[in-house]
């Protein structure tokens, strides 16, 4: 393999040839301003002024730096420092000129010469560099092409990120990528060129381009595009038949956000395919404002990210709570970075303790309570029945008795579309814990509500990290059933809705989110894999493992037959008739399932949670493959 040479001119040669244009500029200013007349009369000063130029002139251009540079990559910056070295070399010839003038060392000086000097001296020295860099490009640009169909090229974006690729193509032949157009929707560049690529339209004139014209790739050069538009340039081009690639902007590069398996950092909510719910600050505010606040499970993505946002409305304490040190200590850091002034209290505490739950709440009287603490994984939790039973159901009946024995106003229990006709053990535990949320707000009248949501994404255990270490490995992404539908929401938008729910609960709410249609898991890892900058089946294979235990095709939000209406937020509903059990049916329900998980009958357990919840199949479900858990 031979290595490639580049135009390489050694300082000296650089030197000599600027020590030639210094004479030539002299000479040359002379000539000018003199016309050939008294031409000769004016030579002494002209040799003088010969003699200082080369003396001072080279010493200058040193001092700024002229010797130092590669001009085969001379910029805008390079023209700034030439023209400063040049006129700071002319000033100091000029002085120079001036006081051997004034001791009459010579006779005669035509004082414009100094000036047309300078402007020869710019063009010189100057042109001989540019000079380099177009050596240099048009050899770059004569370089061989490497055998192959040569592909035309669309580029999406004509700013700075989109002439850099077309600069790239033109000046690597060997990538075998022709330019051909930009499309951009700033009305002042139609029809106007850059680098010699034309302007052909806006992004809107994306299928009428790839119609009418040979292209076999689409690059899209917007760093800054959000989800929306890379999935329509993407979809656009997969229905044409033409690959498209994304390119990261190079302040990604540079800070990181993308490694070498070239993936670009992808926004949650450009996974959505809808716009994220917006929050009501008022009412919230109005909850949480000066109020002593506890949150469980504070350590988990939710939970953490409650704290975070109960933290912008000032409470007057924030207590977080946690079975894991680690998390809640994270937790604590990155609240300390973004509100040092907060009052906080980190526990290490077991919501399945009730003395200790008792004391806690003793302790620090919390107004407002978020129960966001719970084993959530569906696959694990077949697996470990006896500990969803007692952290989910024991765990929260004994937040909701500390929480009615010391006053506790408003508390709301974060749920799950999968304690809707349930098939899994986490499932119907959360069913369960809903139940007992609904009769302590019946039995006492105080805000207790409940929250149901899809599927969080980018939290811990969801599938989007999942596919991300996936995808950085180079695959195969793995999805259990090309059908699989799930509802989802972004962390934050979970979050508002929890908040909301803890303002406008009355007591006894059961508060769903609009959250559009269900997505095929497919269709979200195929986006994820698009806006990663790679393509599914080309640069990540998709394989599909089928349907865990627990796991149902489609989740819903609500039992068929149950009705619901609109609430003061238009983007929450709230469930009417939920069916509460008697409080002391309900009672022996969740003791005789302490029972059983503490003597560890799980076949009971699953007999007992289908027997308790309405259209439940729990027992129907075959045990987990611990193989393929996830």
């Amino acid at each position: 393999m031979t290595k490639k040479t580049h135009l390489s001119i050694r300082n000296r040669y650089v030197l000599l040839l600027d020590l030639l244009l210094t004479v030539a500029a002299v000479i040359s200013a002379y000539a000018l301003r003199l016309e050939g007349t008294y031409f000769y009369f004016y030579l002494p000063s002209a040799y003088w002024m010969i003699g200082i130029s080369l003396a001072v002139k080279p010493v200058v251009y040193h001092l700024f730096g002229l010797y130092r540079r590669q001009w085969a990559y001379a910029s805008t910056n390079e023209l700034k420092l030439i023209s400063m070295a040049v006129t700071v070399a002319s000033a100091a010839v000029a002085i120079v000129m001036f006081v051997i003038y004034s001791q009459q060392l010579f006779v005669g000086f035509p004082r414009s010469a100094l000036a047309i000097d300078w402007i020869l001296s710019l063009i010189g020295i100057g042109g001989f560099r540019l000079s380099l860099r177009l050596i240099a490009e048009s050899r770059a640009a004569g370089g061989k092409r490497l055998a192959g169909k040569v592909n035309n090229v669309l580029v999406i974006g004509a700013g700075d990120a989109g002439a850099l690729v077309v600069r790239e193509m033109q000046k690597n032949p060997q990538l075998n990528l022709t330019p051909i157009g930009y499309l951009d929707d700033d009305p002042s560049k139609q029809k106007h060129q850059i680098h010699g690529v034309p302007i052909i339209g806006q992004l809107a004139d994306l299928d009428r381009v790839l119609n009418n014209r040979h292209v076999d790739e689409v690059i899209i050069a917007i760093p800054s595009a959000g989800g929306r538009t890379i999935r329509m340039v993407t979809d656009i081009c997969r229905l044409n038949g033409v690959s498209s690639r994304n390119m990261p902007g190079l302040y990604e590069l540079l800070g990181g956000k993308v490694n070498v398996s070239r993936l670009r950092e992808v926004d949650i909510t450009d996974l959505l395919r809808r716009e994220p719910v917006q929050i009501q600050n008022e009412l919230v505010g109005a909850a949480l404002s000066g109020k002593r606040v506890l949150v469980t499970g504070a350590g988990g993505s939710i939970g953490r990210e409650i704290c975070l946002q109960i933290a912008r409305w000032a409470p007057s304490e924030l207590v977080l709570l946690g079975h894991g040190e680690n998390s809640i200590f994270e937790s604590l850091l990155e609240l300390q970075d973004n509100f040092p002034s907060l009052l906080m209290k980190p526990l290490i505490a077991d919501i399945r303790d009730l003395p200790r739950m008792m004391t806690i709440l003793k302790d620090h009287h919390p107004q407002v309570l978020f129960h966001a603490a719970a084993h959530k994984h569906v696959p694990l939790m077949e697996a470990n029945v006896e500990e969803a039973v007692t952290n989910n159901i024991i765990g929260t009946r004994n937040v909701v008795e500390a929480a009615i024995a010391n006053g506790v106003e408003r508390l709301v229990l974060i749920s799950s579309d999968k304690a809707i006709r349930p098939v899994s053990v986490m499932g119907a535990t959360k069913r369960v814990a809903e139940m007992i949320i609904l009769e302590a707000a019946f039995r006492t009248g105080r805000a207790y509500s409940i929250v149901r949501f899809g599927n969080v994404l980018g939290s811990r255990g969801s599938v989007v990290p999942l596919f991300k270490r996936q995808i950085a490995k180079g695959g195969p992404v793995t999805i259990t059933h090309p059908d699989m539908k799930r509802y989802f929401m972004t962390i934050p938008e979970a979050v508002h809705l929890v908040l909301q729910a803890a303002a406008m609960g009355q007591g006894g709410e059961m508060f769903l989110l609009n959250m559009g249609q269900q997505i095929r898991i497919l269709d979200l890892a195929e986006d994820l894999i698009r806006l990663s900058g790679l393509e599914p089946g080309r640069d990540i294979e998709i394989d599909f493992t089928g349907i865990r235990p627990g796991e149902k095709l489609s989740e819903d939000l609500w039992d068929e037959g149950m009705r619901y209406k609109q609430t003061a937020h238009p983007d929450i509903f709230r469930v009417e008739e939920e069916e509460i059990p008697p409080a002391s049916s309900l009672q022996q329900t969740v003791d005789e399932l302490l029972r059983l998980a503490q003597a560890g009958e799980k076949a009971s357990i699953l007999d007992l949670l289908d027997a308790t919840i309405p259209s439940a199949a729990v027992r129907s479900t075959p045990p987990p493959d611990m193989t393929s858990i996830v």
